[in-house]
């Protein structure tokens, strides 16, 4: 798939199929993640796999109760480490490069998975201290985003998106 198609085809999926994501498809997605840009190419991330059930439903607990994040055969958890920017750039690499970086990662994942015909979901909505007791994440590690995977069992149409004349300015 094209990249142009992915971005226009990409959906935020909440119901999947019980079926397994292959091995070399995740891996292909996690090594698109590593491609993405960072401040400085400092690669301020770490992405935790989740698979197995009890872990999944931890990260549900977390979020509120999302259940298609157990439902999912697959849940990437994008972690950043605030420090690895902050080396280089000090408190802007601390308080914004490291975040910045980790959702172009994001991006990444979430195209990279479109174009294998898989859905994914961006949750941003959950408790940090519950995702770092569910994955036993170190202090340095910050959970930003969790994004589950998985073959879609959901068709989604069309997203309502603002007018492009009143988000798109020339000067």
């Amino acid at each position: 798939m094209e990249v142009l198609e992915a971005i226009r085809k990409r959906r935020s999926i909440r119901k999947y199929q019980d079926k397994p994501v292959p091995d070399d498809v995740l891996k292909a997605i996690l090594d698109c993640a590593r491609l993405a840009p960072s401040a400085g190419n400092r690669q301020p991330w770490v992405f935790v796999v989740v698979t197995k059930p009890e872990v999944k439903n931890k990260l549900v607990e977390a979020s509120g109760n999302q259940a298609f994040l157990a439902q999912a055969p697959v849940v990437i958890v994008v972690c950043g480490d605030a420090e690895v920017s902050a080396a280089r750039y000090e408190d802007r690499g601390r308080s914004l490069y490291f975040i910045q970086d980790t959702a172009a990662a994001v991006t990444n994942i979430l195209l990279a998975a479109t174009s294998f015909g898989l859905g994914t979901c961006w949750v941003g909505a959950f408790r940090e201290t519950l995702v770092r007791e569910a994955l036993d994440l170190p202090s340095n590690l910050r959970p930003l985003a969790m994004i589950p995977i998985g073959y879609p069992d959901q068709e989604r149409g069309p997203r309502d998106l603002r007018p492009f004349e009143e988000v798109v300015w020339y000067r």
